[in-house]
């Protein structure tokens, strides 16, 4: 199993908690994709696997902006 590490995000969401969500996401996709290729859920769960990775995306270039800042400050 991957390591994660999980930062915490407005105390209550964590990455963890996200890139869980969104793996959860794709498992349902692909079982959608080959159940039902032309289903509208497909697109409607698309979108929401789009929205959480750019969630994660964003966490995680803040964190990284912020422990460069401090590397920098020092």
């Amino acid at each position: 199993m991957r390591a994660q590490r999980v930062w915490k995000v407005n105390g209550t969401t964590s990455v963890g908690q996200l890139q869980s969500r969104l793996d959860d996401l794709n498992k349902r996709l692909s079982q959608l994709e080959s159940q039902h290729p032309d289903s509208w859920k497909i697109d409607a769960l698309k979108s929401s696997a789009i929205s959480l990775s750019r969630e994660i995306d964003d966490i995680r270039c803040a964190e990284a902006t912020a422990a460069l800042s401090e590397l920098l400050r020092k």
